[in-house]
């Protein structure tokens, strides 16, 4: 009997924009929901924006415009990028809706049935500049256990203790760089102490993986709990509390609650009842699931105060609750200065999502450790795996069949095909678990397998005897229909090589039973190029282009939180100092020349570029494209002495050659500012 499934990921905030650290549970998402609907099951992926909260209300404010209009923006540009990168979710709402407020409603009311909720006064640090309370993780300082610095006011990355921002040394905010002071004012609490034995039977019980339930049950269900502050006074941007007028629902309150009004929504347009959905079942249950995918820097509140508010107001529980780590690119965190905090819509910008989506399965398994994106390693393995591989075999049998026909019957190929058949459970278990890296090891052995069937048979010397044409229609079908039954379980990880694959074969991949029955007789089209290798110099413009837009992200909201902070408040918060030491003949490799702007143009097809073609004096000109388009009109630069790195090595774009680089400072986007020398300098002089 097909299941029924709800699928969430953890809700995107709407004060920034998303990057590939975001995506990596959104793809992860994506691929168990895509195997689902294969399998014959009804997964309903709602989800929502992460809408409310002080840095929205901040952030609108100093805009000049209403936060609904702020909130409508980033959603239009959220949505863009999850279209981009394939996400097949089924609606998208926000935190910010009628159906969110209804069901805040609700669940508070039975919160208040329980007599779960305490009233009392609260000590909060308050930001005397921006004028307003600091929810936790507006505040930066020194842990109080470990002394850690730079660490949020809700908890400590380095030793994992939770504690108030009050609590913090030396606390900083991170709206405005002041020194919060402190201010009293009465909040709302939760009290999920009273549920502590059933949330200890419940964590360990199987819905968690073994280091999540491990972590709970050592850092938090061996002592008592902490009530949970799920209020804030005004100003505030939320849904005000019905029997509290001037107080506000905290984020983390209606953020989860989020996910029922999305599905909420979806029922509304498709004439179902959330109830029937979300409500708890009978005894035995009903067939409906629900599955979260989160990253571990939010399972406090998926894992405890979560099922403690579902529990209390009859909600129904999430049978899993998977967790991944976070995004670390070339073995470390996102750096803006290194170029490697990539957004996504610079991503889409150069690269095949298909890459990422493949690399991210092939390293996702059923732990919360960290994923790396190491560059040349993900380079490497699209290109041995998804082109070498993969489309290796449809490139290699399907000249010798197109625009005709596969064989009448199926060849005998050794058991291949029936092997690979055979093979589909154990990879369909590995996507219901999300060890996707289980799951592609698999389908890369089955790859493998073909290719040797296809060498080994050789069928371009065959087809140089006419009298062996029959042979080598069969060896083609054999090839085409094990790349097509790898196809088929790759589908969720790549759909776009699927809808390829169909147009090549005439058969769409739907249904995961495709796998088991070959294709005989069947019409082959003109072979088209299915997948191209990933193009070096369009990982380095990306990373390029990643040091010139990026665009600091939020983290007040429940997605996740990648990027470190400091506590410096000016350039040096956003571009820290470089730690290694140089030498004096290090610096001397680096040849700064001063350059006169002969001529400056905008770049046909470019979004952020400028072509200057910059004089050296004596007749010697270089051509260089610089990220200087948002900050600079082309005719104000002409003219102009500037600072070139004239020794780098060139560079080919699409464009052209670029010839060196233009020194410049600035965050990147409009915030770009040439350096130039002083009056006096000539072209050609070396800068000392």
């Amino acid at each position: 009997m097909p299941r029924r499934l709800i699928v969430t990921a953890a809700l995107p905030y709407a004060n920034g924009a998303i990057h590939i650290g975001h995506m990596l549970g959104y793809i992860q998402t994506d691929i168990f929901t895509r195997f689902q609907r294969m399998s014959g099951n009804q997964a309903v992926w709602a989800w929502a924006d992460d809408t409310h909260g002080t840095s929205v209300m901040i952030r609108a404010r100093q805009e000049g415009r209403s936060e609904e209009d702020l909130i409508a923006e980033m959603a239009e540009q959220h949505q863009a990028d999850f279209r981009d990168f394939g996400l097949s979710y089924d609606h998208y709402g926000s935190t910010n809706s009628e159906a969110s407020r209804e069901q805040c409603h609700a669940i508070w009311a039975k919160l208040r049935q329980a007599d779960l909720i305490d009233r009392r006064d609260v000590t909060q640090l308050f930001d005397p500049d921006a004028e307003t309370f600091l929810a936790d993780r507006f505040v930066t300082g020194t842990c109080p256990k470990c002394g850690a610095a730079d660490q949020y006011g809700d908890g400590c990355e380095k030793c994992g203790a939770t504690y108030s921002p009050t609590d913090l040394i030396d606390p900083t905010s991170r709206l405005s760089g002041a020194t919060p002071v402190e201010k009293t004012a009465a909040h709302l609490f939760v009290r999920i102490e009273d549920l502590r034995e059933w949330l200890a039977e419940w964590t360990q019980s199987g819905t968690l993986q073994p280091d999540v339930a491990n972590y709970l049950k050592g850092q938090f269900l061996g002592e008592e709990l902490r009530d949970w502050d799920v209020s804030r006074p005004a100003p505030y941007f939320g849904f005000e509390i019905p029997d509290s007028p001037g107080d506000y629902w905290y984020v983390w309150f209606d953020a989860p609650i989020g996910y029922i009004g999305a599905m909420q929504q979806w029922c509304d347009a498709h004439g179902e009842s959330i109830d029937d959905w979300w409500k708890a079942p009978p005894e035995g249950g009903d067939g409906v699931e629900v599955h979260h995918i989160i990253g571990k820097d939010i399972v406090y509140f998926h894992t405890l105060f979560w099922p403690a508010m579902l529990k209390s107001a009859g909600y129904r529980l999430p049978d899993t609750v998977r967790v991944h780590g976070f995004l670390t690119v070339d073995g470390e965190k996102m750096s803006k200065a290194r170029g490697t905090f990539i957004m996504a819509r610079t991503y889409l910008d150069h690269l095949d999502p298909s890459y990422l989506r493949y690399y991210f399965a092939a390293k996702l398994g059923t732990g919360t450790g960290d994923i790396d994106l190491d560059l040349d390693d993900f380079r490497q393995k699209v290109d041995s795996d998804l082109v070498g591989k993969v489309v290796n075999i449809a490139s290699r049998c399907a000249k010798f069949v197109q625009k005709k026909t596969l064989s009448d019957a199926y060849p005998d190929d050794d058991g291949l095909f029936a092997a690979g058949a055979a093979a589909g459970e154990s990879i369909a278990e590995a996507y219901e678990a999300c060890d996707l890296a289980a799951a592609m090891r698999q389908i890369m052995a089955l790859a493998d397998a073909a290719n040797e069937y296809v060498a080994t048979k050789e069928p371009w010397v065959l087809k140089k005897d006419p009298e062996r044409a029959d042979e080598v229609r069969d060896i083609a079908t054999v090839g085409l229909n094990l790349f097509r039954q790898i196809v088929v379980y790759l589908t969720p990880v790549v759909p776009d090589l699927a809808a390829k694959t169909a147009a090549l074969l005439g058969d769409e991949i739907t249904a995961w039973s495709q796998s088991q029955t070959p294709l005989t007789g069947t019409p082959v089209a003109k072979f088209k190029h299915l997948m191209q290798r990933v193009d070096p110099a369009k990982v380095e413009a990306m990373v390029e282009d990643s040091k010139e837009t990026l665009q600091k992200p939020s983290d007040e909201g429940s997605g996740d939180t990648t990027d470190a902070t400091s506590s410096y408040t000016g350039p040096l918060k956003d571009e820290p100092l470089v730690e290694e030491t140089i030498t004096i003949d290090d610096l001397m490799k680096v040849d700064l020349r001063v350059a006169k702007v002969e001529a400056a143009d905008h770049v046909e097809g470019a979004d952020k570029l400028l072509q200057l073609t910059l004089s050296l004096g004596d007749g010697v000109t270089r051509n260089v494209f610089a990220g200087l388009k948002a900050a600079y009109d082309p005719a104000t630069l002409v003219g102009r002495h500037v600072v070139l790195v004239a020794n780098l090595k060139p560079r080919k774009m699409k464009f052209g050659l670029s010839e060196g680089m233009v020194m410049a400072s600035g965050p990147g986007g409009s915030e770009v500012f040439v350096l130039s020398p002083d009056d006096g300098a000539q072209a050609g002089q070396r800068v000392h």
